[in-house]
Parts: C-alpha cells; sequence; structure tokens
C-alpha cells in the first residue's frame, strides 16, 4: 500500500503569477502543496524560489495525481476556455471517483455548469471558484467565490478560509452555491469594478484635461474622497499612485 502520509494534501496547476502565488499562499499556511506546469520551466522557477518550503514539483501529469493523497483536490489556474478544458481532458484518465477539480480561473458560468454536469457524470467533483485580489492578493489572500457540489466544499474549505483575505478574523471566502454559482459572482464582481475603474479614469481626465488640476492636488482631491462616501481600495490606490513621481 502507497503511504499517503507522504502525499501532499492539496494540488496546483498552471504557474503564472496566480497559480505561483496561490501555491506559495498555500504552503504559507501550512499545508503541503504539488505543482505542476506544463512548461517545465515555470515549475523549476517555483522550486528555486520555494527552496526549502514543503512544496512539490511535478513534471507530468501522472507524477502530479500520483503525488496527492485521497480523494485528491486539485487548483486549476490556467487560461479560461479552451486550456481549461484542456486541462479537465488529462487529468481525467488518472483520477477516482470522489476526486475534486476546484476552477480557480475567470470562467465564463454556463461553461462552468456545463463542466460541473459532465464531471459529476463521472464521479469528479467541480468547484468553480472565483479569486479576486490579483498577484499582491492571491500571496498574501484574496476573496474567494467558491460555487460547486457543498459536499465538496466541505472539504476543500480549511484551505480556501486559510488562504483567504480576512476582515477582521472573518474569512473572506464562504460558500455561494451550487454549479456556476461563484464565477457568476465573480462576473458580477468584476463588472461593478470594471464600472468603478471607468469612472475613476473619468474623473482623473476631467481634473486633469479639463481643470488641468496637479498632480499633487490630485492626491490631495482622491485622498479626501477616500475619507467619505467614496471609501474604496480602488480611490485608495489611486490617491497612493497620485503621491509618487514616475
Amino acid at each position: 500500500m502507497e503511504d499517503q502520509m507522504a502525499k501532499q494534501q492539496i494540488g496546483v496547476i498552471g504557474l503564472a503569477v496566480m497559480g505561483k502565488n496561490l501555491a506559495l499562499n498555500i504552503e504559507s499556511r501550512g499545508f503541503s502543496v504539488s505543482v505542476f506546469n506544463r512548461s517545465p520551466e515555470k515549475t523549476n522557477d517555483l522550486l528555486k524560489e520555494a527552496e526549502g518550503k514543503n512544496l512539490t514539483g511535478t513534471f507530468s501529469i501522472e507524477e502530479f495525481v500520483a503525488s496527492l493523497e485521497s480523494p485528491r483536490k486539485i487548483l486549476i489556474m490556467v487560461q479560461a476556455g479552451y486550456a481549461t478544458d484542456a486541462t479537465i481532458e488529462q487529468l481525467l484518465p488518472h483520477l477516482d471517483e470522489g476526486d475534486i477539480i476546484i476552477d480557480g480561473g475567470n470562467a465564463y458560468f454556463p461553461d462552468t455548469q456545463r463542466r460541473s454536469k459532465e464531471l459529476e457524470d463521472k464521479g469528479i467533483r467541480f468547484i468553480g471558484t472565483g479569486v479576486s485580489g490579483g498577484e499582491e492578493g492571491a500571496l498574501k489572500g484574496p476573496a474567494i467565490m467558491p460555487g460547486g457540489q457543498e459536499s465538496a466544499y466541505k472539504l476543500v474549505e480549511p484551505i480556501l478560509t486559510a488562504i483567504s483575505a480576512k476582515v477582521g478574523d472573518d474569512p473572506c471566502c464562504t460558500y455561494i452555491g451550487p454549479d456556476g454559482a461563484g464565477h457568476y459572482v465573480k462576473m458580477v464582481h468584476n463588472g461593478i469594478e470594471y464600472g468603478d475603474m471607468q469612472l475613476i479614469g473619468e474623473a482623473y481626465h476631467l481634473l486633469k484635461s479639463v481643470l488641468n488640476v496637479s498632480v499633487e492636488e490630485l492626491h490631495a482631491i482622491f485622498t479626501e474622497w477616500n475619507q467619505g462616501e467614496l471609501d474604496s481600495y480602488l480611490i485608495e490606490i489611486t490617491a497612493d499612485i497620485f503621491s509618487k513621481e514616475d
């Protein structure tokens, strides 16, 4: 019998900046992690960066899957669309009933619904998960929006809540609902965020180009806005940008 104690608690596929930083975040919270990337250079780069950490590099799908404890928990961080489907197809021949795939990409929620149904028919559990926070958030704590089978979420909840951002002692992670619910909420989140960014861009354009406001004045204006009802992360970082010279 293989020694389950030697196997890793979770695996991460896709080591671009988000996947790499999530793997480092997970390891920093006390979980053992296996990683795999289609191009081995990124795996080797991460292993050098994470030397001495509880992080195992693998160089084939077979080796990656074999390195994980059962039921396997696999976080996919690849480009939404074809790359996600292709990665799942590569994994399927090596998975067992009850294993869990977590898609942390920006998937279109009907695709998540489709994948959830297709995988459920094969006995594989699927969690479509919105992840917000960018490069820094992935490393230090993102907001996480998981959707899928609630029984599967319960098995990965300790990991997801541990790595998520916190408000006080409360994690910025909660079960959203079945199949595509998590990615639907991330879509709504992105729509609101991009609308805010457009408004900030237009406010900057009017202040700078029409009213000829200086950079120093822009910093003061956005700092003041961030003290009132416009208080937000986006306003805060915009004010910070205006405080730094190129």
